[in-house]
């Protein structure tokens, strides 16, 4: 799998972050956004096989892998970053997959470039915004990795991205996630937090949109409850819902396949078959 690396340079009046970024395959254009505190290389286990038959844009979002943090950036603003990724790469329409984290980056995409939007795929995300609860949450986060507790906050963390089952059968897997979460910088961490406790209600991206929707949920996800997921497919006009068993929260990781078929599937039908509103 031939991959060419890309950057988007930083422009601090524009307020672009600074993004590093894969492009591989052929065929029309697939974004994949990753979710916290991970990288672009967490899609290396479906990247392979989509690849056949779609052109992979994979960023390491601003703060992530090989993208460092230039400046403190909102998701509006890592939203603009990738569609400058694909204005490098002379795309104009693509289908946008937005796993956790990352769907709040495609969901801002979405509100600020929907024409460009051929599909959009929540795998594990809401459009919904942190309450109170959860805000207060990301807030004592912020305050411990602050204090040196980045270690505990992501080995607690990455137990709760798997679901049990699987956590006990592939402890070596769960120690490779947490190996990929430290590698993020304390200021990467908090930035993505500040970034996500700051962004928008995007309920009304989802409602009447005009591309297709597809949600994806774990029936064992600890971090996005699946029921509030369902709960959500009526607002739009066309969705794909898939409800993953024995599932947690990192379905790339722990049922790949599945996710491949569906994503392929979905692309597919954005591209070929959707006619419109």
């Amino acid at each position: 799998m031939h991959s060419q690396a890309g950057t988007v340079p930083a422009d601090t009046q524009l307020g672009i972050p600074a993004m590093h970024y894969r492009r591989v395959g052929t065929g029309p254009a697939m974004v994949l956004l990753h979710g916290f505190p991970d990288n672009g290389s967490v899609w290396n286990d479906i990247a392979a096989t989509l690849a056949a038959d779609y052109t992979l844009y994979i960023p390491d979002l601003p703060g992530a892998g090989s993208s460092p943090l230039t400046q403190p950036a909102s998701l509006a603003q890592m939203a603009v970053a990738v569609r400058h990724m694909l204005i490098a790469g002379g795309v104009s329409r693509a289908v946008v997959v937005g796993h956790s984290m990352g769907g709040y980056v495609a969901l801002a995409f979405a509100r600020l470039y929907p024409q460009v939007v051929a599909g959009l795929s929540m795998v594990h995300s809401t459009p919904a915004a942190d309450d109170d609860e959860k805000k207060a949450a990301r807030t004592k986060v912020i305050d411990l990795i602050l204090k040196g507790g980045k270690a505990t906050f992501i080995r607690q963390m990455t137990a709760n991205l798997f679901a049990p089952q699987f956590r006990a059968a592939h402890p070596d897997v769960v120690a490779a996630k947490e190996k990929l979460g430290m590698q993020l910088t304390d200021d990467g961490l908090i930035n993505f937090y500040r970034a996500m406790i700051g962004r928008d209600d995007n309920t009304a991206v989802v409602t009447d949109a005009p591309f297709p929707l597809q949600w994806i949920a774990g029936a064992e996800d600890a971090i996005v409850n699946y029921m509030k997921t369902l709960n959500l497919c009526h607002y739009s006009n066309v969705n794909f819902v898939t409800l993953y068993s024995e599932c947690g929260h990192i379905s790339m990781i722990e049922n790949p396949a599945k996710l491949v078929a569906d994503l392929s599937n979905f692309g597919h039908y954005c591209f070929y078959n959707h006619r419109g509103a």
